[in-house]
């Protein structure tokens, strides 16, 4: 949705105007102030198609773009799409929370430039009230996620109370997330650390690890990320890995990987022309990066572990590898 911005309209603020009137799909559907300032710091309300912030001062002819928050606009996204909804296998539900295991080609949640269907999108067509979890109306119940291309188990609250527990369980690092991936080269070590400050690379659509000091030179820019690894398997020219993430940063454990010299079997962003060929050659379509395991603890503070085992296709590419 366009609104074009008229001498009247002119030197008011962008979130001021909008919490006033912000016809999103109908006049009974209100945002307040707050809600409004998420949606333009998430890039969902662009001005002249650009990123914007709240307090920006509006001039007459600019026109703000409005992308609807799932909320909103997931019933008819479901209704309208002729796509087969991917199935989601549900390992546990209880009344605070859903264990979930992610497939692969699957976003967590909507966002801009997302057209297709998102697990958010599935979860809310199977469970309306789900949209009022979380903090964000474009992410109701997403407390983490897993990339589009990566798969394995997620916890989806399903009460604030417990989206609010368990988001402070993150913040502490009481959760515990464990991966496996396979890795291009063999690692001589048997476990190892990087330690490697992750900073937005300038393309924008990735991101950047470089180690504490590169060529004599500390390395200040970035932030801090911490990923430790164990080698589960050695072959010729792969390693299969065990990872564990000790903070939370964008795409890295792909970014710190390939930094250290092992991109990821099938990642096509985080790679190497030579890994790029080698992917295509494997017939690779995904990222050989699972979350297979994750424990935290619930409402009654006893603590919860769950695992699951590599997909099927994943298991295929480790009996033809060497």
């Amino acid at each position: 949705m366009n609104i074009k911005i008229s001498k009247k309209q002119a030197g008011k603020r962008l979130d001021i105007l909008l919490t006033e009137a912000m016809p999103l799909a109908n006049d009974k559907i209100k945002l307040s102030r707050s809600q409004i300032k998420k949606l333009i710091n998430e890039n969902f309300i662009l001005v002249n198609n650009k990123n914007i912030t709240p307090h920006y001062n509006l001039k007459e002819n600019d026109t703000i773009l409005i992308n609807q928050p799932a909320e909103i606009s997931i019933s008819k996204k479901i209704k309208n799409t002729n796509i087969k909804l991917p199935k989601i296998k549900i390992i546990k539900e209880t009344d605070a929370y859903l264990i979930i295991n992610k497939p692969a080609h699957l976003a967590a949640h909507n966002a801009p430039h997302i057209k297709e269907i998102t697990l958010v999108d599935i979860l809310l067509a199977k469970n309306p009230d789900l949209k009022k979890i979380g903090e964000n109306p474009d992410r109701p119940g997403i407390v983490h996620r897993l990339d589009k291309e990566v798969s394995g188990i997620m916890v989806i609250p399903k009460t604030q109370a417990f989206f609010d527990n368990i988001k402070n369980q993150f913040k502490e690092r009481t959760v515990t997330k464990r991966y496996v991936a396979l890795v291009y080269g063999q690692i001589k070590k048997d476990d190892g650390e990087i330690n490697f400050p992750i900073s937005r690379a300038s393309g924008g659509h990735k991101m950047a690890a470089l180690p504490l000091s590169v060529n004599g030179k500390k390395n200040g820019q970035g932030r801090r990320a911490l990923t430790e690894f164990k080698v589960i398997k050695k072959f010729i020219n792969y390693t299969l890995l065990a990872v564990t993430i000790k903070t939370g940063r964008t795409h890295q454990i792909r970014a710190h990987l390939a930094a250290y010299g092992h991109p990821i079997v099938g990642d096509n962003l985080y790679s190497t022309k030579k890994t790029r060929l080698l992917n295509k050659k494997l017939g690779v379509n995904r990222i050989f990066l699972v979350a297979n395991s994750l424990a935290f603890f619930d409402s009654m503070n006893n603590r919860q572990k769950f695992k699951i085992d590599l997909p099927k296709n994943l298991k295929e590419i480790l009996k033809i590898i060497k």
